[in-house]
């Protein structure tokens, strides 16, 4: 059978229903905003007759929306040729690292073309390909000192906070030696290059505190994609869980991780799901506590609070929820941080 490869524009209404349409053949159901919107490429292959037969898209590094049609005889050697496709497009662009999220069953036909299972849950399945993979992450954050128990902590930090400086020091206080990750992720007000120094400088008279950056392992659970997960109510069960698995598998044997600290979440459902999450795969291995918040005022100090006083230009509201390093932060860079809101 005779097929070509061609580029598809979702932004053309019919490509985008051909598009939709297929894939809804294939059991992927899933066209929310969030998953279809950062979409950057897709790609197709069709038969003699025109018909959609594989298709497969990219969103950043990670591959997504990779399907065949089932009745094909030739289903792995498409299957082949559309991930080929999308991963040498990717090193058009210089990139050499990638990621997939997809449904169990399909483990072993990305295992066999070159990628590595991260984490399982049952509903989804992480995997990565080529260079440089975890192990390479791992061995860079090992070289920063020679610790063979630690805690650890991971946080987004939208910004640092006296809170998430609270939660540093009751861990630091208990513990020899405590990693915080800071979550690489440009989708906060705060880029990620700024909250990682603001923690840095956060903690800096904390001498058993090594601050980290979350690379592309610690991302945030709430950006995994979940297109191909069929129920709604599955879907923070799947991204918490598989965010706890890869910690699990990769981080606490290789950096000796014995406890893991977390804030406590009142307002927030998700994060408490995640906090659960994090008890039930980690433990007994490495102990979660769960730290009470900090409080100002007679309210837990927040970073969606401290974005709200931000935008309001607000300095002297900010004053008793920041430490000094993020106030004077956000002092010389308010208008450029009003105009990112």
């Amino acid at each position: 059978m005779t097929v070509q490869m061609r580029d598809m524009y979702l932004s053309d209404h019919l490509t985008m229903c051909r598009w939709q349409e297929f894939l809804e053949s294939e059991g992927i159901h899933e066209f929310q905003a969030g998953e279809v919107r950062p979409i950057e490429e897709t790609v197709g292959l069709f038969d003699e007759d025109g018909r959609l037969i594989a298709t497969g898209s990219l969103a950043g590094c990670v591959l997504k929306y990779i399907a065949v049609r089932r009745e094909d005889l030739d289903h792995s050697a498409l299957f082949n040729r559309i991930v080929g496709e999308l991963i040498a497009r990717l090193a058009d662009r210089g990139a050499t690292h990638y990621f997939v999220f997809t449904k169990p069953m399909y483990v072993t036909a990305f295992e066999h073309i070159g990628f590595t299972k991260l984490a399982q849950v049952e509903q989804g399945v992480l995997l990565e390909g080529g260079l440089p993979g975890i192990d390479a992450y791992l061995k860079d954050v090992r070289a920063l000192g020679n610790w063979p128990q630690s805690a650890a902590i991971v946080m987004n930090a939208n910004p640092f906070t006296l809170g998430h400086r609270h939660l540093v020091e009751v861990a630091a206080s208990r513990n020899r030696h405590v990693y915080v990750f800071v979550v690489h992720a440009d989708r906060s007000l705060f880029t990620t290059d700024e909250r990682l120094e603001l923690v840095r400088q956060g903690v800096a008279d904390i001498r058993n505190v090594t601050v980290v950056d979350g690379g592309d392992y610690l991302v945030g659970f709430a950006t995994f994609p979940a297109y191909f997960i069929a129920s709604p109510e599955d879907v923070v069960d799947y991204q918490t869980k598989l965010d706890a698995t890869l910690f699990r598998d990769w981080f606490v044997p290789a950096l000796g991780i014995t406890r893991r600290y977390v804030g406590q979440e009142p307002y927030s459902p998700t994060t408490e799901a995640y906090n659960k999450a994090l008890k039930e795969v980690l433990e007994p291995r490495t102990q979660v506590t769960v730290i009470e918040r900090e409080q100002a005022g007679g309210e837990p100090i927040s970073a969606s609070r401290v974005r709200q006083l931000v935008a309001q230009g607000d300095l002297d509201g900010i004053d008793a929820l920041v430490p000094a390093t993020t106030r004077l932060f956000i002092q010389h860079h308010l208008l450029q941080l009003q105009m990112r809101i």
